[in-house]
């Protein structure tokens, strides 16, 4: 596979930003070590990032990802080892592991990727089964895959405080289901482990708390090596009370714009960039790039007509959004065969494990890439996320994953630091499935 290659050269802010974090490898990497003997890390997590060619930084951080599917087969021994150290870490006598998916039974590029994952586990010692929640399904149900795979979801079960399925009666039960229309009360108070926890689902989880924490993060990181935060760290704000169909709360909303606006405007001065400043407005919580839209002034959100105001109003499951996060847009000057491409790094445990690139022939390098119409280019790695090349250029391909791999692990942390500070948050309880 071809690396997608910047459409624009690196400038000064971010070829300097990778020749420090090349320079600053065993620091960097003494760093991390001591953040994870204070900080529990999460079991996986995918991070999708954006390389401006001024600014490489994160965007979104997954805590159920969905696409080992679309990894370079080449890494796979990668996960397989990453994963026996994540459950030995986090359930040492794991043996037997439910796998709880999304209800996507049609969706059968993510049931491949819930096939990879079966496959890794099983790879790394464990038996495996896949419990579904799906609420009307009495009965094993086979899936062929379109690659040849195969899947069997079962019917999930409660006796007391464990949950089963038929003849399997599992030690952990492995989440691979984002709770964004809340937690089942057939979830609650398991005496099994569940991993990820309940509070990292979409139920509680809010953007803006993880953007907090990786506020934090991105300043410690860079005073470590010496940068401007802002080279690694969106601007955001977050408004409360939004109604997009009764255009209620739009004030909050279009003032954060402006104001972010205005900071951005002030570093590209500061930097001698040329672009046009842009903000994404976007649900603060759930996935699946639903609830988000590029805006270039407060203004746009008095005037969006009602299939935008639609559009902003509900995410995954129907739910409502009635929390904006906007967040400073990172352009992507990466491209392949001509198509914008931003990377998605995958991690399990504290080790990147791969990636690939999201590539959208449809839209612009200002615009959410994870939308209808896009496909995947799994990252060509030559090597891993950990192997530099110190003869070669700062952006040549094995040190710009390198580069990456960094910043997605900033996410990481601050997705562990996030889980840590929001542990109490009350759980909102569904009906029984």
């Amino acid at each position: 596979m071809p690396v997608p290659h910047l459409t624009h050269a690196l400038n000064a802010p971010t070829l300097d930003l990778e020749k420090r974090i090349l320079a600053a490898k065993p620091t960097i990497e003494h760093w991390f070590r001591k953040q994870w003997q204070h900080h529990t890390v999460p079991f996986y997590c995918s991070v999708d990032l954006r390389n401006s060619g001024f600014k490489l930084a994160p965007v979104d951080t997954n805590l159920f990802p969905g696409g080992f599917n679309n990894l370079n087969p080449t890494f796979i021994p990668l996960c397989i080892q990453a994963m026996m150290i994540a459950v030995e870490k986090i359930c040492p006598n794991a043996h037997n592991v439910l796998l709880i998916p999304e209800n996507h039974t049609r969706n059968v590029f993510y049931l491949q990727n819930i096939a990879m994952l079966q496959s890794i586990m099983q790879q790394a010692g464990m038996n495996i089964r896949i419990g579904s929640l799906l609420p009307d399904l009495d009965q094993p149900l086979p899936v062929l895959l379109p690659n040849g795979d195969s899947l069997l979801l079962e019917p999930v079960q409660r006796e007391g405080n464990r949950l089963f399925t038929r003849d399997f009666d599992p030690c952990a039960i492995l989440l691979n289901n984002d709770l964004s229309g809340g937690i089942p009360e057939i979830l609650q108070n398991l005496e099994q482990i569940i991993i990820p926890p309940l509070h990292a689902g979409w139920a509680t989880r809010r953007k803006s708390w993880h953007f907090s924490a990786y506020d934090n993060v991105a300043q410690d990181f860079a005073d470590l090596i010496g940068i401007d935060p802002w080279l690694i760290n969106p601007y955001f704000i977050s408004c409360g009370k939004v109604d997009f169909h009764e255009k209620e709360g739009l004030d909050c909303v279009a003032a954060g714009v402006n104001e972010i606006l205005h900071l951005i405007r002030e570093k590209y001065a500061q930097y001698g960039i040329s672009e046009k400043p842009f903000v994404i407005c976007k649900a603060d919580s759930g996935t699946y790039g639903m609830g988000i839209m590029s805006i270039k002034d407060g203004a746009e959100l008095y005037k969006l007509n009602r299939k935008q105001r639609n559009k902003m109003a509900t995410i995954k499951e129907g739910l409502v959004v009635k929390n904006v996060l906007v967040q400073e847009g990172v352009h992507t000057f990466e491209s392949i065969h001509q198509a914008v491409a931003e990377p998605v790094i995958y991690m399990i445990d504290r080790h990147v494990v791969g990636g690939f690139y999201r590539v959208h022939t449809g839209r612009g390098i200002d615009e959410n890439l994870n939308a209808p119409g896009m496909h995947f280019v799994p990252l060509a790695f030559d090597t891993t996320c950990m192997q530099t090349d110190p003869t070669a250029r700062p952006d040549a391909a094995p040190n710009r994953f390198y580069t990456y791999g960094v910043i997605a692990r900033l996410a990481l942390l601050a997705s562990a630091i996030e889980l840590e500070r929001y542990l109490q948050t009350p759980l909102p309880v569904l009906a029984e499935v």
